[in-house]
């Protein structure tokens, strides 16, 4: 397994921590499937009064899915494998189908209730059938059925009762696929967790078994699609030798309800397909692509489509031929129609001019096209108008094209934020920018409402997530990361699910149910977020982060191109600091509805946490707390290190409740987090106090180096040390 050595080392110091191992260490492989004996006597026995035989009617794979898991769950979870039976001859039986596979749950009178649940709906209920007791799991297809058993076990993993289990949900959003950036060498762009989890040098001939674990993990979590090649596209995986590999991918696949996307480079017709351009008006051009989708619908029957990065970093695109984006996506929309795919056109677009703002791009390149899209493409939208920073204000073009499906996205692999070392749950970010009210049709207008069609109501909705998975064997580089896969997919199933509730299902699933223990690691994930926006971006600054590998501070970089500056987005000068997006500057804030252009637009009612997105502050001004601004800076920086160290206490404290391996393990990593949260403190606020000029006040922690000694300390593009070079 590959592994840095930056992990190695971390490893290495986290086993010599720990005076007696297991003979079978939790290496955090199992994820949030742990099915560990319920320790609780009375509930024990709830369930297995419950739960004594199991019948799953139907033999799909994906019913064959679901069996496997419940006898692989409820054997852990009870102590035992439950008996199997193909009917209800005594109380305890757990009955598993379809109106379709099952005759029994097709005359229940819950059938017309879960009808209008949707394909993927499913109804979890106690009943009584023929006198006897007995818990449906009915879906409306096969997948419904799958997704209703891990809300079954999920029930189990998190201690509750089951004994009158009255379940129903469905997702509000169609399309909840994780976007994988990696690459055909195995490498993987921003990724913090090993490398490519995808084989491609070995199959087709050998499929790792990983695959299924992957695909169970994301069915348990409600994950549909599954983009297997980064946007910063390579035409090869188009060929069909690669259409073989990407063949046995989907079938694995397959029974877990994913679907598997491919990412398409633009200028493919000419790299691969001996043509002179990719023009996408240019009728060879368009029969190519259609000629190119027909095969790939040869080798993967149900492929879901394109994800298509264009015009962005340097990636080719319509506007090299002069064509609108509308253009480009229209030609891969048409090829795949006949075949039900559909086009994700991300609307990040990082042109090659300097612009005035660059947070401004994508809607002025996409607003005005609004309606010029073929039905079935769906433009795909970061979170916020910059670059998965650790807060920015919600993306004006959600709610600013209601001709057009707009899909979220996501990025769970943390970039920006402290990457495979810093603990942050991204739960709560997520929550913040769904919740926020966009206010295109009056008050209640959500990002989470645009997002799943009830307001502009889209025919198809969408959330991706950038993935945050590699080969290391917890899969996600540290144990908290997994928290973030664990996050999307639920919030992708339900947008305006609380974070908070999530939290709660994933420490239980994978760490413990003691209820103090589950309180102290809710309390971490809950601050954690904040934490590092404390610490690293306090008050609306963004993009300080070090060029390149983003990793660490560097606020004073200034670059050949503005926008590749962190100059360029704090513009901190002797007057003040932050980018002026008023009418008085770049006017970003006229791209928002009216109350929300309002309320960014003015330093009275801007909040604190997005006052130096929008405004160029003076030093000296007073703030909401009664501190000057310089003063609520070094207030905000210091409370980003000491929510780390709270955080530390709290891990500290559930010790006992929490396995050797991995408690030695987070607190590694939480010991580098407060070491490095105290070196983003340090290097900017000595950096901006260079503008500012003004004390850092007594009380706080000062600043142990000049200037000079933060802008030598160095990062290794490939984090391959344990530690950067020079962080005290």
């Amino acid at each position: 397994m590959a592994r840095s050595l930056r992990r190695a080392v971390v490893l290495a110091l986290t086993l010599l921590a720990i005076p007696a191992l297991r003979l079978r260490a939790d290496d955090g492989y199992d994820l949030w499937l742990r099915y560990p004996r319920v320790a609780d006597a009375g509930l024990l026995t709830e369930y297995r009064g419950a739960l004594r035989q199991v019948d799953v009617e139907g033999n799909s794979p994906t019913l064959r899915a679901a069996r496997d898991e419940l006898i692989k769950g409820l054997t852990g979870l009870l102590g035992a494998a439950p008996a199997t039976s193909d009917a209800i001859t005594a109380d305890g039986t757990l009955l598993v189908g379809t109106p379709t596979s099952s005759r029994v749950i097709a005359a229940l009178p819950l059938a017309a209730e879960l009808r209008a649940l949707g394909p993927d709906g499913y109804i979890v209920r106690a009943v009584r059938m023929g006198g006897h007791r007995a818990i449906v799991v009915a879906g409306n297809s096969d997948v419904g059925a799958l997704y209703g058993t891990f809300a079954l076990l999920r029930q189990l993993q998190t201690h509750q009762h089951i004994c009158a289990v009255a379940l129903r949900d469905a997702p509000k959003v169609q399309l909840r696929i994780l976007d994988h950036w990696d690459n055909l060498d195995g490498s993987v762009e921003r990724g913090y967790a090993g490398r490519s989890i995808w084989q491609w040098d070995s199959l087709p001939a050998i499929v790792s078994p990983r695959y299924r674990d992957y695909a169970r993990a994301n069915a348990s979590i409600g994950v549909n699609g599954a983009v297997v090649t980064n946007v910063n596209a390579n035409a090869r995986v188009l060929t069909p030798a690669y259409l073989e590999k990407v063949a046995k991918i989907a079938d694995v696949l397959r029974p877990y309800g994913i679907r598997l996307y491919l990412t398409a480079r633009f200028s493919a017709p000419i790299e691969i397909g001996g043509l002179k351009t990719a023009d996408p008006v240019d009728p060879d051009v368009r029969q190519w692509w259609k000629a190119k989708t027909d095969e790939i619908y040869k080798y993967v029957p149900d492929f879901g489509g394109f994800v298509v990065k264009a015009n962005s970093e340097g990636q080719p695109g319509p506007q090299d031929y002069h064509r609108t984006h509308a253009d480009g996506a229209n030609m891969f929309a048409d090829a795949l129609a006949p075949h039900g795919g559909i086009v994700m056109w991300r609307a990040f677009v990082y042109s090659n001019d300097v612009p005035t703002d660059r947070v401004k791009q994508a809607y002025d390149e996409f607003k005005p096209l609004d309606g010029s899209f073929r039905p079935n493409v769906l433009i795909q939208v970061k979170n916020g108008p910059l670059d998965f920073q650790p807060r920015e204000p919600f993306h004006p073009l959600f709610g600013a094209m209601p001709k057009t499906p707009l899909m979220m996205e996501f990025q769970v692999t943390k970039e920006y934020h402290g990457q495979d070392t810093h603990l942050v749950y991204l739960g709560r970010e997520w929550e913040e920018v769904l919740r926020a009210d966009t206010w295109v049709h009056g008050k209640g207008s959500t990002v989470a409402k645009v997002v799943e069609g009830a307001v502009d109501h889209y025919s198809r909705t969408g959330i991706a997530g950038v993935a945050n998975i590699g080969d290391d064997r917890d899969w996600t580089g540290s144990q908290f990361n997994q928290a973030n896969w664990y996050a999307f997919g639920r919030l992708a199933w339900n947008p305006e699910a609380s974070s908070t509730a999530i939290a709660d299902e994933w420490i239980r699933m994978t760490f413990t149910n003691a209820p103090t223990a589950v309180a102290a690691i809710r309390t971490m994930m809950l601050q954690s977020r904040e934490a590092v926006v404390n610490y690293m971006t306090p008050l609306g600054l963004a993009h300080i982060m070090a060029t390149g590998h983003h990793y660490g501070p560097a606020p004073w970089v200034r670059l050949s191109r503005a926008d590749w500056s962190p100059t360029y987005y704090h513009k901190a000068d002797t007057l003040g600091i932050g980018f002026d997006r008023t009418a008085s500057g770049s006017n970003a804030v006229a791209q928002y509805a009216g109350p929300v252009r309002e309320r960014y637009g003015s330093l009275k009612t801007v909040p604190d946490s997005l006052l130096l997105w929008f405004h160029h502050v003076p030093w000296a001004y007073k703030m909401r707390s009664g501190r000057s601004l310089w003063d609520e800076m070094v207030f905000r920086y210091n409370a980003g290190v000491d929510t780390v160290r709270s955080m530390q206490k709290l891990w500290a404290s559930v010790r006992p409740a929490v396995d050797s391996e991995r408690f030695a393990d987070v607190s590694s990593f939480l010991a580098i987090q407060e070491r490095e949260a105290r070196w983003w403190r340090d290097a900017a606020l000595t950096y901006f106090q260079s503008f500012s000029r003004m004390p850092i006040p007594a009380g706080y922690e000062q600043p142990a180096h000049p200037l000079a000694y933060y802008q030598r300390i160095t990062c290794p593009a490939n984090r391959d040390k344990p530690r950067c070079d020079g962080i005290p």
